[in-house]
């Protein structure tokens, strides 16, 4: 008994001591979420515009390219959003991600009620919506196809399903949990309508100027580039990861991968590489994670826990995992490969 109360006065001490070592980074910077915000936007409505006044396809292509890669790091504020985390104005977090959004088909309204979901079931509950790795259940139950779809899971998703497949699973999701959280209905009607709204005046403009064609050819270029990169993060910052541990701060900072990637890209992906940093303290800010991670490592250390590993680079860990498909075997965190 008294080795029972011990060990968990000792995981109390544990979350404490980190709650104490990030506190200091909880505060949110407005003016430097507008400045990533604004930067990324401007980039790529440049790119939009230089594809649209040009008459050359391969210039078209390239800088349709390259603002669907833009548009996908852009679209990564809108989870910063979902935390209030990016200016902490709550008028400018609930209208910019739907201005971000509905162009590109997403729902950001239940996305932004799932990853809440997300926050409190990862590595604890099955029913996590943003799950991608199958469960041993799952497998065992499943078709000869459905099987065979597991052992190829990532490049299918990634070259594939790409941005259509997300948006389908979120929307998917947003009705199985809608009798759970009563704000996803009128959210998901809301999404709908708005989507349907700018893509009808979308259509009828590119209709009039007999644009109709490039207008799709776009739209195409940039669901396959967004759908590409939004896949392989859907995919990297957990699989593999799920393992539950003593506290719920412990479990997330386990729970999700950390990528090694450079300065630039971590700010411009609004601190995301540091993911299980993220997960175990989502009210700290973007410009705040990697100050938060060196701490966080401290705290562990002093209480003889794992260092949190980082994995390097998102090529090269994606191709891993391409080569390494596996399956959740416990709810503790077994892993057994496919």
């Amino acid at each position: 008994m008294k080795t029972a109360v011990k060990n968990v006065a000792y995981r109390h001490s544990v979350t404490d001591d980190l709650r104490k070592a990030i506190l200091p980074l909880t505060s949110v910077n407005p003016w430097l979420g507008l400045l990533r915000f604004s930067l990324l936007g401007t980039l790529f409505f440049s790119l939009v515009i230089l594809a649209w006044i040009t008459d050359n396809p391969g210039i078209f292509g390239l800088a349709t390219f390259f603002a669907g890669f833009i548009y996908a790091i852009w679209l990564i504020c809108t989870h910063d959003s979902t935390h209030y985390t990016l200016t902490q104005w709550k008028w400018f977090e609930e209208i910019a991600p739907r201005l971000q959004s509905y162009p590109m088909l997403w729902p950001y309204g239940v996305y932004q009620e799932l990853h809440h979901l997300h926050h409190g079931w990862n590595g604890l509950d099955f029913r996590d919506p943003e799950r991608s790795e199958w469960t041993k259940e799952e497998y065992d139950n499943a078709s000869p196809l459905q099987r065979w779809y597991v052992r190829h899971q990532l490049p299918i998703d990634i070259f594939i399903f790409g941005g259509i497949g997300l948006i389908i699973k979120t929307i998917v999701q947003g009705i199985k949990f809608r009798s759970l959280r009563p704000r996803l209905r009128w959210k998901l009607m809301m999404d709908i309508v708005s989507i349907i709204v700018i893509h009808s005046v979308f259509l009828a403009i590119a209709f009039s100027y007999g644009v109709m064609g490039r207008y799709l050819l776009f739209w195409l270029i940039v669901e396959r580039t967004v759908g590409f990169f939004m896949q392989i993060r859907d995919h990297l910052e957990h699989d593999r990861m799920w393992t539950q541990k003593d506290t719920y701060q412990l479990t997330q900072l386990y729970a999700a991968r950390n990528i090694l990637v450079p300065n630039w890209l971590q700010w411009f992906m609004g601190g995301l590489p540091y993911h299980s940093i993220h997960h175990a303290f989502p009210n700290i800010p973007f410009n705040h994670l990697p100050e938060a991670f060196d701490k966080i490592q401290l705290v562990l250390k002093e209480h003889h826990y794992p260092q949190i590993t980082r994995d390097n680079g998102y090529v090269r860990t994606a191709w891993q995992l391409s080569h390494q498909p596996s399956i959740i075997s416990t709810i503790k965190g077994n892993h057994e490969s496919v």
